[in-house]
This record gives C-alpha cells, sequence and structure tokens, in this order.
C-alpha cells in the first residue's frame, strides 16, 4: 500500500532525513545531561541509549565499549564535542 503525502508533508519527512545527523548529535547532547544526573537503573538505561545514538552517529563499536566500560561523563562530553565539531 503506497501512502499519499500532502506537498507539506513530504516536505517534513525530508528536512527530518536532511537534518537526521544533527538531530541525532543534538539528541546525545541531551543523554549526557541526562546521564550526568541519573543514578542506579536510569543510568544503565541512559548508556544503553547513548551507546545507539553512538552508533548511530558512526562511532566504531570498540570505542563504544570502551566509553561504556569506563562509564565516565566527562570522556563522553568529550567524544560528544568532538563528533559536533565544536
Amino acid at each position: 500500500m503506497d501512502r499519499q503525502y500532502t506537498k507539506f508533508q513530504q516536505k517534513a519527512i525530508k528536512n527530518f532525513y536532511d537534518n537526521r545527523e544533527s538531530i541525532s548529535l543534538q539528541r546525545l547532547g541531551e543523554l549526557v545531561t541526562d546521564l550526568y544526573l541519573a543514578e542506579g537503573k536510569s543510568r544503565a538505561t541512559k548508556w544503553k541509549q547513548i551507546a545507539t545514538a553512538l552508533e548511530r552517529s558512526g562511532v566504531p563499536k570498540t570505542e563504544i565499549d570502551h566509553l561504556l566500560k569506563k562509564d565516565d561523563v566527562s570522556l563522553l562530553a568529550k567524544k560528544v564535542t568532538e563528533l559536533t565539531g565544536k
């Protein structure tokens, strides 16, 4: 079944995919902040979300595993800064 989208919907979908990388990096930055404040189960959940976001951003699995093992928010923040190019 082929869906028909309005011009507005087509433009919104195109903009989302055009900006997907920057949206992902922004979400990753938000997760760093959330991780800093998280404790217990919530912290483990945030790390899982961060691993997924890093994977989507093209970070190698070995580097993701290293960040997860270190469990260091400042190290993660440096990586996010590096990814955003700031």
